[in-house]
């Protein structure tokens, strides 16, 4: 989790209202120093996978920048992999609680595919009923553009070696100003600022593992930069103590250029993880945690 429950509720508050409340003005994203010279290929699609998971973004706070973050649902087969993820994205809640989305169901919602690795997006306008300042809005828009491509590429539905581009329609039509702040119906790209720097793929939010070596994955948008990890066990009254810590490095290899991962022995408990970029003077940057158990 990014940030306590209380906070993200206050953040929640001030940025998803009602319509007759005014929203609180959210900056683009601004990468600290360390983190700017990220390289060009950090929004890399995702590759295909055989599992009945499915790839879904939230939005989510990482220090005092706010961007997208990534989860794995299951998916029910019911509707083709983009529908579904995007059903799951404007309907449902995150895993982890400090994640959010500032959609709303849509009473229509449709998807379909190009010859030119075009995913086209229809919604219905029912979706923007959020009160969102310009950098919400188009955080939430880059979310649908990830979770749309995300869902495409890894269920095999489009050549994750090409661009991919998504154009969002609205009851059929084009140049729809999303939440009154953006401008769809051009086709998108993913915006590689929007995504976290790091973030813990496994375990997800409040899994249950058994005791012995635990594996942890998760992504940094830059290989170049070491990564400190640090696991905290928490005891029954609620209170967390350093248990474990490390550092580790992200591949680089193509293709897979950002992905870590190490393995822990764990007893039975409850845990939490936390990911940071090690900055330039050897301070976190860009944590990321995650609450576990160990059984």
């Amino acid at each position: 989790m990014l940030v306590t429950a209380l906070t993200a509720a206050l953040f929640l508050s001030g940025c998803v209202a009602d319509r007759s409340e005014q929203a609180s003005t959210t900056p683009l994203p601004n990468p600290t120093a360390a983190l700017q010279a990220a390289p060009a290929t950090n929004a890399p699609l995702e590759t295909t996978q055989a599992s009945n998971k499915i790839p879904v973004y939230w939005i989510g706070r990482s220090d005092t920048d706010i961007f997208l973050y990534r989860e794995f649902r299951d998916n029910p087969g019911n509707e083709n992999p983009i529908t579904t993820a995007l059903r799951i994205m404007m309907s449902q809640k995150p895993l982890d609680h400090d994640f959010f989305t500032p959609w709303q169901n849509p009473s229509n919602l449709a998807t379909s595919i190009s010859g030119k690795n075009v995913v086209t997006v229809d919604i219905s306008r029912d979706a923007f009923n959020s009160n969102l300042d310009a950098g919400m809005a188009q955080r939430a828009v880059q979310q649908l553009v990830y979770t749309a491509t995300a869902a495409a590429a890894s269920s095999g539905l489009i050549d994750s070696g090409q661009l991919i581009k998504v154009t969002i329609l609205v009851d059929g039509h084009t140049d729809y100003m999303a939440f009154g702040q953006v401008k769809l119906g051009d086709p998108m790209v993913r915006d590689a600022t929007m995504v976290a720097p790091v973030w813990i793929i496994d375990p997800q939010e409040d899994l249950t593992l058994p005791a012995g070596p635990v594996k942890f994955n998760g992504r940094s948008t830059d290989p170049s930069k070491k990564l400190h990890w640090q696991i905290l066990r928490e005891n029954s009254s609620g209170e967390k103590t350093s248990y474990l810590s490390g550092q580790t490095t992200a591949l680089t290899v193509p293709g897979q250029g950002g992905a870590f991962t190490f393995t822990v022995g764990l007893g039975a408990g409850r845990y939490e993880l936390r990911v940071s970029i090690v900055g330039p003077n050897d301070n976190d940057l860009s944590t990321d945690t995650r609450s576990f158990n160990v059984r």
